[in-house]
């Protein structure tokens, strides 16, 4: 089962034209809106996929808000930190049961990470609006995340990128 895991996110790697994410994971933008939003699209849709080889979205923030879309694949948990501070675990997934959504909206200005415990690979979609744009997104770097939340310090270390 893990081998046919492993072709079939390999398989998806290539047929979706996925890239390597500054973040994290693998990522293709699928649509943008030719409506504006100001001087950018009114919206963007990217598919996001982690795999056991890049298994971490790491914190990062953008300033639009953002809906995520389960797919297939293995649950990714999120981890979101309020501007106030305070820390939240989403599960993405296919079994409600368990407690898993089918999506969920990050709002802009809250941290984010994603990360894949288990499984070979979890495929989610991302909706942005306004449309996502390099310069509204900020990667966290550990002396950051340290210096804002010092208390959840030890909770999210793990999921900091090191360098940009």
């Amino acid at each position: 089962m893990i081998e046919l895991n492993q072709r079939l996110s390999m398989k998806l790697i290539d047929q979706l034209d996925l890239k390597e994410h500054i973040e994290g994971g693998y990522f293709a933008r699928t649509y943008q809106s030719s409506m504006q939003s100001g001087e950018r699209p009114s919206m963007t849709s990217i598919f996001y996929m982690l795999t056991n080889d890049r298994p971490v979205g790491h914190f990062h923030k953008n300033k639009s808000d953002i809906m995520h879309y389960f797919h297939l694949g293995s649950p990714i948990v999120y981890l979101t930190i309020s501007p106030e501070g305070q820390l939240e675990k989403f599960t993405l997934g296919p079994d409600m049961l368990q407690g898993h959504s089918l999506q969920l909206l990050v709002k802009g200005g809250y941290w984010k990470a994603s990360i894949l415990e288990s499984g070979e690979f979890g495929l989610l979609s991302e909706a942005v609006t306004p449309g996502f744009d390099y310069k509204d997104m900020t990667i966290a770097l550990p002396e950051m995340l340290q210096t804002q939340f010092p208390h959840l310090w030890d909770q999210v270390s793990p999921y900091c990128k090191m360098t940009v």
